[in-house]
């Protein structure tokens, strides 16, 4: 799955879209919030299909439309509004790893969680922009306007319009509908469907965009260039299979679920599943990577046994994952984007400390009131 999933960027990378990004900043954006927001929002939309992909393409493209907006730390701005609108799909979308493992060892379908994850998901993009717009409120200079105005026009005379991004959007939409019927039809697992479905989807979209021989040739790069690019990934969930097994063989899954039920009796179902999403993002700043973590807590974990739903329980994990994506320092997000902006890893996290505070007390609070409406 870790290997076929950045195929799906490659519509996006051939089609240009990154141009037409520019092209909806030149035109529409006045502030230096609106344009928090909107990069916040763009990166959320590619995320969907592009994963870490989304990082460098949207600091790449929102970076020379900075100057004249006064924003006094530029790439504090940059890293805040793509991290946070990048990470909020990861707990969702079904083309990210973590939300694979999550699912296939909860067991519980991808469709019947996504009404309880989504909502979590857009709510902390709601958050994301109210606390950029907040921050960020100066308009634009005047001769940025002009220079803008000037791209703008040289834009509007090539290909590209803002109404192309929206190819994006029916393309989620379209997959998405796709992985929902397919998972009920087809006895496939939902990491095996989501893996068969993305080379034939990618190639339809590119015949779509005329561009097949330009998919071909980037998809041959792909398959030469994979092994190297994700040694790192593969290790992260070959490790975390490892532990799964060891867990099973061992029989300390069985100790584990033991030594949680009787924490869980001491202190209440209710503050246990407040704790819960703390567990990804405490072990996150000790060096193990979220998922590792999560795919351990998911074996652990007994819904039956600890009296807490699957459902419930997958949430508290997801969100606890997410969580750890935007403040572990050792995990890919936050080290790709502490690469990009030429800034140390530890002070890339310390930016997304204040937001994911906000973060996590809302998901405590949404967990306790999901547990209250379910029992």
């Amino acid at each position: 799955m870790i290997t076929l999933i950045p195929i799906l960027g490659i519509p996006i990378k051939i089609g240009r879209y990154s141009d037409d990004i520019t092209t909806i900043i030149q035109r529409k954006v006045k502030t230096s919030g609106y344009l928090y927001s909107m990069t916040s929002g763009i990166s959320y939309f590619f995320s969907i299909f592009m994963n870490l992909a989304t990082l460098p393409m949207m600091y790449h493209s929102i970076k020379p439309a900075l100057p004249g907006f006064f924003v006094k730390y530029e790439d504090q701005f940059m890293s805040k509004a793509i991290t946070h609108g990048y990470v909020m799909p990861l707990m969702w979308a079904p083309v990210t790893p973590i939300v694979g493992i999550v699912i296939s060892v909860t067991g519980v379908n991808w469709i019947t969680i996504l009404p309880y994850i989504l909502p979590l998901s857009l709510f902390g993009l709601l958050l994301d922009w109210c606390l950029g717009i907040r921050s960020n409120n100066r308009r634009v200079s005047l001769s940025t306007k002009v220079s803008n105005n000037e791209m703008a026009a040289a834009v509007e005379r090539g290909v590209h319009t803002t109404k192309r991004i929206f190819h994006i959007f029916w393309a989620i939409l379209l997959f998405n509908v796709v992985i929902s019927i397919g998972e009920f039809q087809l006895p496939y697992s939902f990491i095996t469907l989501v893996s068969l479905l993305v080379i034939p989807f990618a190639f339809i979209w590119s015949i779509f965009l005329k561009k097949k021989e330009e998919f071909k040739a980037n998809l041959l790069m792909h398959i030469d260039s994979f092994s190297i690019k994700m040694k790192d990934q593969f290790y992260i969930y070959l490790s975390a299979g490892f532990f799964i097994s060891c867990l099973k063989i061992s029989g300390t899954n069985d100790l584990l679920n033991s030594w949680i039920g009787q924490f869980r009796n001491i202190i209440g179902v209710d503050f246990f599943l407040i704790v819960l999403p703390l567990i990804p993002l405490v072990f996150a700043f000790l060096g193990l990577h979220p998922a590792v973590t999560v795919t351990i807590m998911a074996e652990s974990l007994n819904p039956e046994i600890l009296g807490i739903s699957s459902l419930i329980l997958t949430v508290a994990m997801l969100a606890g994952a997410v969580s750890a994506f935007l403040v572990g320092p050792f995990n890919a997000t936050v080290d790709l984007m502490s690469s990009i902006v030429k800034e140390s890893s530890f002070k890339v996290a310390q930016w997304n400390m204040s937001f994911t505070s906000f973060y996590i007390g809302s998901v405590m609070v949404y967990l306790f009131l999901l547990q209250r409406f379910q029992t």
